[in-house]
């Protein structure tokens, strides 16, 4: 065989080989992975040379392999021009005896990085050396493009599978606490962050009222620090924030240095806003924040049409004038405590003289007096208990797990503040019921008791209570 001869075959093998390496390389769709394969065929087959790669991207690889930041600085000069012109480079140190060759990694959208080859006691390189190089940093160009397609690919499902997520949620019949929680700890999960806070303002961009599903230390001085801080930001800038390494006046003790703040409008109006922060800078990516954006945007109607049907359902088992329930959701409320409780006390309220307020006062004062009784009531009764409009100017109070001698108690207390901080003054007269499980009290004879009771205290002087009788208390 002769020289000839085996140069071609040489040739034909190193090709062969390239062809290998790029089936290798393009099969590696992890990132990691892929700049890990490339440096252990560098070291098979370049173990002479000295390498490095200058990528355009930022990787979490750099205290492992030779990589470095693509910089254009002095020291760069050849690697950038590489990089701008998309053409092989060429250095050469006299002193050192050093060839170098800069090729670009090209892809077919564009060029990520630059691989530098040394070879050492060498004044340049053999043209087949340089065709071979420039061969293999393409390939290493395109299996980094496919690499980043296809994670900006599956990148794109998780953030459609979390934007369809929370609009489910959003959209779905669950409580607003329950909604809130279920995409904080989505955001968390996607985003990897530490803290996630949901707020709406005022009407008046006052306030701000924190929402279930924002982690605890938003609840906590520190965090009412970054609150306040970024509800003045975003009034003033109109616009999403997003700092990598976050610097601020703030004067706190734990600094949070990547942050994100989106806005929440409705039309013009500015209805609240999201924080979403972590200790580390560039923390979060550029893409994550537009993910955010897209996120919260998208929800925003979906929350506003939420709070508006929680509004609606409100109205819909609250009387419009005195604010308090429907007598259709007291019912509700006492049939399902009948079922679940051991005992519970009803109370009939009606406003004395009602007919002559309205003939002396005219029917405005009327309803303020309504609105009046009403509010003695929602003060004077706990979160759990149950004040309604019966119908007219009759009022009801139901008191779930309260026995008969303590209703009547709070019925006194009742009519006694009534009169005390009516105007004009005005007094009520009360009748109070009671049922026990162990009676087998019915649900129609608990109103049918009250009833009663109330009459009696209408017609033996008004502005008194009267509570069933003995001989009521089986029927």
């Amino acid at each position: 065989m002769n020289y000839l001869e085996r140069d071609l075959r040489a040739q034909a093998e190193k090709y062969k080989n390239l062809f290998l390496i790029s089936e290798k390389l393009h099969s590696c769709m992890d990132m990691e992975t892929l700049l890990e394969e490339l440096f252990v065929i560098l070291h098979e087959n370049y173990s002479d040379y000295s390498y490095c790669l200058f990528l355009s991207f930022d990787t979490h690889s750099r205290e492992n392999y030779p990589i470095k930041e693509l910089e254009y600085d002095s020291e760069n000069v050849a690697a950038a021009k590489a990089y701008a012109l998309g053409e092989v480079q060429f250095e050469q140190s006299i002193t050192d005896r050093n060839a170098i060759i800069y090729a670009p990694l090209k892809g077919i959208q564009g060029v990520y990085g630059v691989l530098q080859m040394i070879a050492r006691d060498s004044v340049d390189f053999p043209e087949s050396e340089i065709e071979f190089i420039t061969l293999l940093a393409g390939s290493v160009g395109h299996a980094i493009e496919n690499a980043k397609l296809y994670q900006q690919s599956e990148q794109l499902v998780c953030n459609l599978k979390l934007l369809n997520e929370a609009t489910k949620q959003f959209n779905s019949n669950l409580k607003l606490e329950e909604a809130m929680s279920n995409i904080s700890q989505q955001i968390q999960s996607a985003f990897q962050a530490e803290e996630v806070g949901f707020f709406v303002l005022t009407d008046d961009q006052l306030k701000v009222k924190l929402l279930p599903g924002s982690t605890p230390y938003f609840y906590s001085k520190l965090g009412q620090v970054y609150i306040q801080y970024f509800k003045e930001k975003i009034l003033q800038e109109k616009d999403s924030l997003y700092f990598a390494d976050f610097r601020s006046e703030m004067e706190v003790g734990e600094e949070f240095h990547s942050i994100m703040a989106v806005p929440v409008y409705q039309g013009q109006s500015l209805k609240g806003f999201s924080i979403v922060m972590h200790h580390k800078p560039y923390f979060f990516t550029f893409d994550t924040y537009k993910l955010l954006q897209t996120l919260i945007q998208h929800s925003s109607l979906a929350l506003m049409n939420h709070k508006l049907r929680e509004e609606l359902n409100k109205l819909v088992i609250t009387d419009y004038l005195t604010k308090l329930h429907s007598r259709k959701y007291l019912d509700e409320k006492i049939l399902h405590s009948m079922k679940k409780d051991k005992q519970g006390t009803f109370i009939l309220i009606d406003i004395d003289n009602f007919k002559k307020i309205n003939d002396t006062y005219g029917h405005q004062v009327g309803d303020e007096i309504l609105v009046q009784v009403a509010n003695v009531i929602k003060a004077n009764i706990r979160e759990k208990d149950i004040g309604a409009r019966w119908g007219g100017e009759e009022l009801a109070i139901y008191l779930p797990m309260v026995s008969l001698d303590n209703g009547t108690a709070i019925a006194k207390r009742l009519i006694k503040k009534v009169e005390e901080n009516s105007n004009p003054r005005v007094t009520v007269s009360c009748g109070v019921s009671y049922w026990y499980k162990d009676l087998a009290h019915s649900y129609q004879s608990l109103f049918k008791r009250a009833d009663e009771a109330l009459y009696v205290a209408k017609t033996t002087g008004k502005n008194r209570v009267v509570a069933q009788t003995d001989h009521h208390e089986a029927s």
